[in-house]
């Protein structure tokens, strides 16, 4: 349960910045940190070999990658 939460956590923020394409409140180190985070922890399901760990978090890193993408590309266009 803990694991779907905080991966749907991130669910809105990325539709919100999709349709909106509004950056200006998105902080570009926070989801630096939080995608090496997610990726650690996803190596470290990797390593242990655990489902829940792998899809949680690969899950999670695919939404941080799509808003850090979202970040960088529509802030060079304004």
């Amino acid at each position: 349960m803990a694991a779907c939460l905080t991966t749907a956590a991130f669910v809105p923020q990325v539709y919100k910045t999709w349709r909106t394409r509004d950056v200006q409140g998105i902080s570009l180190t926070m989801y630096l940190a939080f995608f090496i985070g997610v990726l650690l922890w996803f190596i470290y399901g990797w390593y242990i070999d655990s489902l829940s760990i792998l899809l949680a978090n690969g899950i999670t890193a695919i939404l941080v990658l799509v808003q850090l993408i979202l970040r960088i590309r529509y802030r060079i266009k304004r």
